[in-house]
């Protein structure tokens, strides 16, 4: 997406993509012929009817009439101008935040409507990050939420309620709203104190409430976006009530043993190397919704997000994997910046990808993002993912400098989104190549 420059903001009426200048077209048409009528008029007056010597001079009639024409008519034409835009900002200015511009506002809302559609599948932390960076450039986003979280407060909520765990849901929402900033903080408050909403955040609440008034948990976020004015869509990866579960390694490696343990905070909690995560019913259906915007889509991302808790869970759904692998989409996953405790210590790139083709096949996913940017400060307790990776892994690696200078364990999100939006554009362009080469030769 091209941003604009900050001068000049009444010429972005003007800009290709607008869907302003055939409106103006028209009004200016229909003026001038109001004009000619009225000038039709004043000529059939002026030619019979006896006016007083001062119209000589209020007429310009010691004027030239090609000069008359044209300063009657740029006069006009400025005067239609200021008139457009100044109603155009008094219309919109219940819907536009202090200090926006109506034509660039306009004109950026065009262009992400034009944007690709793209899939997001993942959760937690990483999941927001990427939808923060990616609407900028898009309002075609669909992010795809896991249904697994049992910590926290979506965890209380989802057992004592029997909703679905809120809390993805929630950072999406707060992701994509267009006042993003006031919504974060509003849906990321947490109370403290009472014992009934000690540790609950608003946005779980607020979710959970919508649910019991709309009815369903798939209508609460429908609802919940259009209220914060969600640019996108998110959907969750299935209405069933699953439990995520893993199969650990014992710290006795060579004797095999595994053990396995159910909840997706336990697994974490277990700080024991993860052999497979499953779910548990194995066999759910996907939500309708979500299976429809993977097979629309243009581009397809999993993660960033915790491997094994985040993006996993998802697609372990077995519907939502054959539709990724049945749809004509670019596919790319994104690897995380750094390894997570109690989950992929001491993970490379290939290591990660490994797991990730181990749960999912080798034909899923064809190309990984990951980060080159290794000058960074990081606390002792934080590892970079390293760039190794098998060379013949069934996938290729696209590195980029996507990580966060403030935070160098987390993806930047305007970084993030740019290097996926420039992975698209060339893969798509490669392809518009190929297909007319092939036209040529045919």
């Amino acid at each position: 997406m091209r941003f604009l420059p900050k001068k000049s903001s009444g010429w972005r009426w003007l800009y290709p993509g607008m869907g302003v200048k055939r409106w103006l077209l028209l009004l200016v048409l229909g003026v001038t012929c109001i004009g000619l009528g009225f000038a039709y008029f004043l000529v059939n007056v002026y030619r019979q009817q006896p006016l007083p010597t001062a119209f000589y001079y209020l007429t310009l009639q010691f004027v030239p009439r090609l000069a008359r024409a044209a300063l009657f008519g740029g006069l006009g034409l400025v005067a239609v101008m200021i008139a457009v835009v100044q109603l155009s900002r008094s219309l919109l200015a219940p819907f536009l935040r202090p200090g926006q511009e109506v034509a660039k506002t306009v004109y950026q809302h065009r262009q992400r409507g034009r944007g690709p559609r793209v899939v997001v599948i993942g959760g937690g932390t990483g999941l927001s990050t990427l939808l923060r960076g990616l609407k900028e450039y898009t309002s075609n986003v669909t992010a795809i939420v896991t249904v697994a979280d049992d910590g926290g407060s979506s965890g209380r909520l989802r057992r004592e309620l029997g909703v679905l765990p809120p809390g993805d849901f929630r950072n999406c929402i707060a992701a994509l709203a267009d006042a993003e900033s006031l919504t974060t903080q509003l849906f990321q408050y947490r109370f403290s104190g009472a014992d009934s909403l000690d540790g609950h955040s608003f946005g779980n609440l607020f979710i959970a409430a919508m649910a019991d008034v709309t009815g369903s948990f798939e209508r609460a976020i429908l609802e919940s976006s259009r209220v914060l004015a969600v640019q996108g869509h998110i959907l969750p990866s299935t209405l069933s009530n699953v439990t995520l579960c893993a199969d650990l390694r014992g710290e006795d490696e060579a004797a095999g043993a595994l053990s396995r343990v159910e909840g997706e905070s336990s697994i974490t909690a277990a700080e024991l190397p993860i052999e497979r995560v499953f779910l548990q019913p194995d066999k759910v259906r996907a939500y309708p919704e979500t299976i429809r915007a993977i097979l629309e889509a243009n581009l397809i991302v999993a993660g960033p997000g915790s491997l094994f808790t985040s993006v996993l869970p998802n697609l372990l759904v077995e519907d939502i994997t054959r539709a990724i692998r049945a749809s004509r989409a670019l596919k790319i996953y994104v690897c995380n910046v750094a390894t997570q405790r109690g989950e992929t210590d001491g993970f490379s790139v290939g290591d990660h990808v490994e797991a990730l083709q181990r749960h999912v096949g080798r034909e899923v996913f064809h190309h990984v993002l990951v980060n080159d940017n290794f000058d960074v400060k990081l606390n002792p307790n934080t590892e970079l993912v390293s760039l190794d990776c098998e060379a013949e892994g069934g996938y290729q690696v696209v590195s980029a400098d996507v990580i966060d200078p403030q935070q160098p364990w987390r993806h930047d999100p305007q970084k993030l989104a740019r290097s996926l939006m420039n992975f698209y554009l060339e893969i798509r362009d490669w392809r518009l190549e190929i297909g007319n080469w092939k036209l040529e030769i045919g």
